[in-house]
């Protein structure tokens, strides 16, 4: 079953590459400069190389109007342009992980969900798109929590 991952929309943060760090922290954003480990751009779903700067920032990645509503902290690459979205390719990054995967319904109520060794990703994905009720997945860096990618099908 072919599936897509796409990275987040480079243009919802272009702007801030040319805000001051005062400016980027009324908006509830810290600037910090990767180590070259532990900071995943969501627009690229690689790492931020060291010594570039990335954005931490609050973000809602889970906008239906249900209990299953969420935002959490994700790290974008500053300046980041071209984003990660490829049908039936999974980033090599999330093989490195343990990751959380999240089915939802069309009305963004979840239908299932499991932690999966990022080297299983494309197993775990065909498993929950083989549910009928399954709409889009959700993927999450298991041990922080934090947001990684949304999957559909292609």
């Amino acid at each position: 079953m072919a599936f897509r991952i796409a990275g987040l929309d480079p243009e919802a943060f272009l702007e801030l590459a040319y805000l001051s760090d005062g400016e980027l922290a009324d908006r509830g954003i810290i600037r910090r400069i990767s180590s070259g480990s532990g900071f995943p751009c969501r627009v690229t779903l690689a790492e931020v190389p060291a010594g570039e700067a990335a954005l931490l920032m609050n973000y809602e990645h889970q906008p239906a109007g249900t209990p299953f509503r969420a935002s959490h902290a994700i790290f974008v690459r500053e300046g980041a342009g071209q984003r990660f979205d490829r049908i039936d390719e999974v980033p090599e990054l999330f093989r490195t992980r343990l990751l959380s995967i999240r089915a939802f319904d069309a009305e963004g109520m979840m239908v299932e969900a499991d932690v999966v060794d990022g080297k299983e990703t494309e197993a775990a994905i065909e498993r929950f798109f083989a549910a009928p009720a399954t709409d889009y997945l959700h993927i999450h860096y298991a041990k922080p929590g934090c947001f990684a990618a949304r999957v559909d099908r292609a």
